[in-house]
Parts: structure tokens; C-alpha cells; sequence
């Protein structure tokens, strides 16, 4: 129970911002992460890079035309801050 706890509190600390960029992986092939929001306009770098600090997302491949875009996949912990199972590795 105390993992649930933690889990709730963390939760509660992530931004509107955050939960929106990482829901949007949810059922993506491997938890790919947007580049850009439902608006069309890029997601703020900010954003990416505090889910990247906290381990919920992390940089999956180089972009050779855009390598300043940092192309991002769910992590174990970015499903579970959202209360949602990681899905069984592939390997």
C-alpha cells in the first residue's frame, strides 16, 4: 500500500503539460512519444526534458533531419505514474 501512496503523491506532481505529453503514448508502438500536440505546434522542450529528468520518458532513437528533436518513448515509470500496466517487453 505504500507504493500506491507514493505513486498517488508523485502523480499529483505532475504538471497538465506532462500528463497530456506522456498520456499521448499510451497504446503508441513502443510508448513513442508526440513531437507535436493535437494543435500542431511542437511540444515545449521544457516539458520533454523534466519527464526525461524524472525517468517517465526517455530519448529512444537520433532524428537524422531534425537531430535537434528529441524523439521520446515511454519509460516503466512513465506507465505507472499514470496508473497503466508497461506493456511485456518484446525481447
Amino acid at each position: 500500500m505504500a507504493r500506491a501512496g507514493a505513486d498517488r503523491a508523485v502523480s499529483s506532481q505532475l504538471t497538465r503539460a506532462q500528463r497530456s505529453y506522456l498520456r499521448r503514448g499510451i497504446g503508441q508502438p513502443g510508448g513513442k512519444l508526440p513531437l507535436f500536440g493535437p494543435d500542431g505546434r511542437q511540444i515545449n522542450h521544457q516539458t520533454i526534458r523534466a519527464c526525461i529528468d524524472s525517468g517517465w520518458a526517455e530519448p529512444w532513437f537520433n532524428n537524422p533531419i531534425k537531430p535537434d528533436w528529441l524523439v521520446c518513448r515511454l519509460t516503466d515509470a512513465g506507465y505507472r505514474i499514470l496508473g497503466e500496466n508497461p506493456p511485456e517487453s518484446a525481447l
